[in-house]
């Protein structure tokens, strides 16, 4: 903590982030004090600027932030939180504060083709956190892991049928079915897509 430079007020803004689906959860502000009972209590601890006072993330909602790596910039003036939250982290309930978009178009990189994944893998952790009452993803967590093991047999299951029909339409549709369940088994096991990533990147360089 001694390499951090902390502003005029003795602050540092904090980032936090999904460390399993990478979304930014939340902007906030920690002191050498919050930082300080961040890393003793692997629980988000952030300063008030209007009550002048610490707040522990989720002390009355019990929406906890695990901290799983604190990381600093190269200025080393701000903090990236890497968390695994246990509810939305929103006062308005949902999984992140980020919600609204200012852009009526969608950014250059949107069209990225492995974009998709990642906007999948948010959505189902908003789902998990958020568990609204009409969406098949709350029903498939409150479940249980089971139930997710089922759909993803039963979609591979699906996929074998459609490939030695040759039915391109139908192994693409179950495929993609297949994608989202295991994604969503992911979240149930509170693993990171990355993981995955990391793993095919091992064996490529082998």
């Amino acid at each position: 903590m001694e390499e951090l430079f902390f502003d005029a007020d003795g602050l540092l803004t904090a980032v936090v982030q999904d460390a399993n689906s990478k979304e930014v959860l939340t902007v906030a502000y920690m002191n050498w004090e919050s930082l300080q009972k961040t890393i003793d209590t692997k629980e988000t601890w952030f300063y008030s600027r209007s009550r002048q006072a610490l707040w522990h993330k989720g002390e009355t909602s019990g929406n906890v932030q695990k901290v799983s790596d604190i990381r600093y910039d190269c200025d080393r003036d701000a903090l990236l939180v890497l968390v695994h939250p246990e509810g939305p982290a929103c006062h308005r309930g949902t999984y992140s504060c980020f919600t609204e978009s200012l852009l009526t178009e969608k950014p250059a990189d949107a069209n990225d083709d492995f974009e998709i994944l990642r906007t999948l893998a948010a959505t189902i952790a908003a789902r998990n956190h958020e568990r609204p009452a009409d969406s098949y993803t709350t029903y498939l967590f409150s479940e249980g892991v089971d139930k997710i093991l089922k759909k993803i047999g039963e979609e591979a299951s699906e996929i074998i049928i459609a490939a030695k029909n040759r039915d391109t339409k139908e192994l693409s549709w179950e495929s993609a079915d297949f994608i989202f369940h295991l994604f969503v088994l992911l979240e149930e096991q509170n693993m990171s897509v990355d993981r995955v990533l990391d793993t095919l990147r091992e064996r490529h360089g082998e």
